[in-house]
């Protein structure tokens, strides 16, 4: 193994634009989170190399002074000082750092603090598609807080995309018609930035849209550089419409691969070979345009050309030539650019890229502070290793953990603590950060993508136990936990939470919204891990049995919101598991020579009973609430109802079908109240009765039959309005404590 100039990670961190210290964005965190202090926290710079910082009584009585090294590392002392001596801290579900007590809790000796790591990262491409496709500001402005708070200095910058694109597309000729369609709905733009796919089967992407995400990027960049932020900003991919051949005939253009078995009309998409004068021309465009759209405020851009794409050729020589004219492009704008990507598709293609590839395309890119590359899925399926630390480029250890966004619990917090700590000091090791890339973020998993950018601060790794009950306390808001507290947090840490079977450590599925079939759903492992790595009675029943017996003994848990979330959550995980179980004994009696439709019939009914109950648990948590999803996604149509029609059918659709006939159907699906009882519901009935009527009739079960119903049902799922079915709610319905009691009556 090689042995590694220091310099050489030095120089890749010298590629930032490194924003100057900035107090004042601290202070808005204050006046945003916690208002009541304002003026009692104080910041100031240190000298001095990396991200430190100190955190100790204020020169007046009653004031804390936080003094760093960097922005982001003043936001992650402030964090340290609420969390370990005020005890308060901020989730995704919501802020509670707002209840610190008054007045501030002393600093008893100095706290001290340093990254062990330049970048720390969040984000992956299809986050915008999955979890943030539909925000506002708002939503934005609490996951940033977060994220700064957590440290993170490195964060991806997607929003807005198009409408730098569009007019730089305008620019060569190309018409608003031959644009229109190239581009893919609101929905699922991550993939057409990614070149998977084309155009819009619900039609064309409106101007309003553009326009909109374009003043959100705004915002959006404006307070990560306040927080002490970089972002990585796109760049042009070569992905372009198919009349751009026809405008450039002489230009190498070539249709790219077809992605999931979507029609060709909606991929293969066009790729610009980056060794084309014309490919450097639209870069220099695209970068100008950006620059005069946001400032200069980057030498990061994001950069992805074969993500799930197969390259025209796997000559080492053409893979080459593509990395090097793609660099080439972008630093004849940005001598300082650094082209960031990720590692995705050395795993995903494994058989395509080979060391030899790998290495002509990454060695194509010499200057060791051009290039940084996000291991993607290092927590499960680590590529450094493979590639001896990527053949010199700095790399971040990155944990991807979610596909899809799904819900199930999962996690692997001994790796999580011990792995980048054990890549980072492994020998000729170029990393230098390490990230989130997670597909969907969903707060019932928000643990683990927490604990990585904590040990991104800590030199050791941290322990599981001693950090689980740590979170609890704060989370719940309390001076200690009760002993049912303790037991349930020490189970859930040490099991669902440090599953280390790298087939099933990523959210595990339910097939609760799967697509319902005899066989085929259950033990699966791989992209859609159905298989539990656990023994449910003997983990997760006591666990919630334990919360709900902490809440009956501390009745002020019942006003802590952080607890009544993860009651439901642990809740909605137990009956999705015991879902399996009925479903096992139904196939079984199904299966069976001498069951009858009557026997079928019976073993059918928990199923839908228990969805009824599923469906009932959801709807008192504004965290599963269907209704939100396409709330947000229809407030951006400001009243016009044939605008909002197309924004929810896009909604739908992503959670649905995906795609215009069910190319990926379920991919995104999600346990969510009015998705439960609407949709999953209303097909495992359907299953119930055709396995009835199948006995009935004496003759076997129509698989294919089925799932053309199945498929005519999602369609007329994704074109109804929210609204326009019985019982159908905006907001919250019925008191979760009491649901789940009644639960734990019936399925424990």
């Amino acid at each position: 193994m090689r042995v590694v100039s220091p310099l050489l990670l030095a120089s890749v961190v010298s590629g930032a634009t490194v924003a100057a210290f900035d107090a004042a964005g601290l202070q808005g965190i204050i006046e945003r989170r916690l208002p009541q202090h304002a003026g009692k926290i104080s910041f100031s710079s240190l000298q001095g190399g990396g991200d430190s910082f100190v955190v100790r009584e204020g020169n007046s009585s009653g004031t804390v002074s936080v003094s760093c090294t960097s922005t982001s590392a003043c936001a992650r002392g402030l964090y340290t000082y609420l969390t370990e001596v005020g005890g308060v801290d901020i989730f995704w579900t919501g802020s509670r750092l707002h209840e610190l007590q008054t007045p501030l809790p002393k600093v008893t000796s100095p706290i001290t603090g340093a990254s062990i790591v330049p970048y720390r990262y969040h984000f992956n491409t299809v986050t915008f598609g999955y979890t943030t496709a539909f925000w506002d500001f708002d939503q934005w402005s609490l996951l940033l807080d977060w994220l700064a708070l957590r440290g993170v200095n490195l964060p991806l910058a997607w929003v807005g995309f198009e409408s730098v694109l569009i007019p730089t597309l305008k620019e060569y000729g190309l018409s608003d018609a031959e644009i229109a369609d190239f581009m893919s709905g609101p929905a699922f733009l991550p993939w057409n930035r990614f070149g998977n796919i084309q155009g819009s089967w619900a039609g064309p992407l409106p101007t309003q849209w553009v326009e909109d995400q374009a003043v959100l990027q705004k915002q959006i960049l404006a307070r990560m550089l306040e927080l002490g932020m970089t972002p990585i900003l796109p760049a042009f991919t070569g992905f372009v419409p198919r009349a751009m051949a026809t405008h450039y005939p002489n230009a190498s253009i070539a249709d790219g691969s077809n992605w999931d078995g979507f029609p060709t009309v909606y991929t293969n998409d066009s790729f610009l070979d980056p060794a084309e004068p014309l490919f450097a021309q639209i870069q220099r465009t695209f970068l100008t345009k950006q620059q005069e759209a946001w400032g200069n405020i980057t030498h990061f851009y994001t950069l992805d050309q074969y993500n799930e794409n197969d390259p025209l050729s796997g000559d080492t020589a053409y893979l080459a030539s593509v990395a090097s004219g793609t660099l080439a492009s972008l630093r004849a704008v940005d001598p300082a650019a650094v082209w960031v990507m990720q590692g995705w598709l050395f795993f995903a293609a494994e058989a395509f890229w080979t060391s030899e590839r790998i290495e002509a395309y990454l060695g194509a890119v010499p200057e060791p502070d051009a290039m940084l590359v996000l291991d993607l899925y290092a927590e499960a399926q680590p590529q450094w290793n493979r590639t001896d630390s990527y053949y010199g480029k700095p790399w971040v250890w990155c944990q991807l953990h979610n596909l899809g966004g799904s819900l199930g619990l999962a996690g692997n917090l001994p790796h999580i603590f011990e792995g980048p700590v054990d890549a980072l000091h492994a020998n000729g090791s170029t990393m230098v950060g390490v990230g989130n890339t997670m597909e969907g973020q969903e707060p019932g998993n928000e643990i683990v993508y927490g604990a990585l950018l904590d040990q991104a601060w800590s030199a050791a790794p941290l322990n599981v136990s001693d950090y689980v009950l740590k979170r609890a306390t704060r989370r719940y808001l309390l001076k200690e936990v009760s002993p049912e507290l303790e037991e349930a947090w020490s189970i859930i840490g040490t099991t669902i939470f440090s599953n280390q079977d790298p087939d099933t450590q990523m959210t595990i599925r339910s097939i609760i919204d799967l697509p319902p079939a005899l066989s085929g759903l259950t033990n699966l492992t791989g992209v859609i891990p159905t298989k539990i790595p656990y023994d449910t009675n003997a983990t997760l029943q006591p666990a919630v049995k334990l919360l709900w017996q902490a809440q009956q003994k501390t009745p002020s848990l019942r006003a802590a919101p952080e607890f009544a979330f993860d009651l439901v959550e642990f809740t909605r995980q137990l009956l999705a598991n015991r879902f399996l179980e009925l479903y096992s004994a139904l196939v079984g009696v199904q299966s069976s020579a001498v069951s009858t439709a009557h026997d079928v019939a019976t073993a059918g009914a928990p199923l839908v009973a228990l969805l009824a109950d599923l469906e009932a648990l959801l709807q008192t948590n504004e965290q599963y609430l269907f209704s939100a999803w396409v709330r947000d996604a229809t407030r951006w149509a400001h009243g016009n109802a044939t605008y909002a029609a197309y924004l929810e059918y896009e909604a739908r659709n992503q959670l649905t079908l995906w795609g215009p006939d069910g190319q990926i159907d379920d991919y995104a699906s999600k346990q969510w109240a009015g998705l439960v009882g609407g949709y999953y519901a209303v097909r495992w009935q359907a299953f119930v009765d055709a396995l009835v009527d199948a006995k009935t009739t004496g003759q076997a079960f129509n698989a294919t039959d089925f799932s053309g119903k199945m498929l005519q049902l999602g369609k007329t799922f994704d074109t109804q309005r929210w609204g326009t079915q019985p019982n159908e709610t905006w907001g919250t319905k019925g008191d979760s404590f009491e649901v789940v009691g009644s639960i734990l009556e019936r399925w424990t």
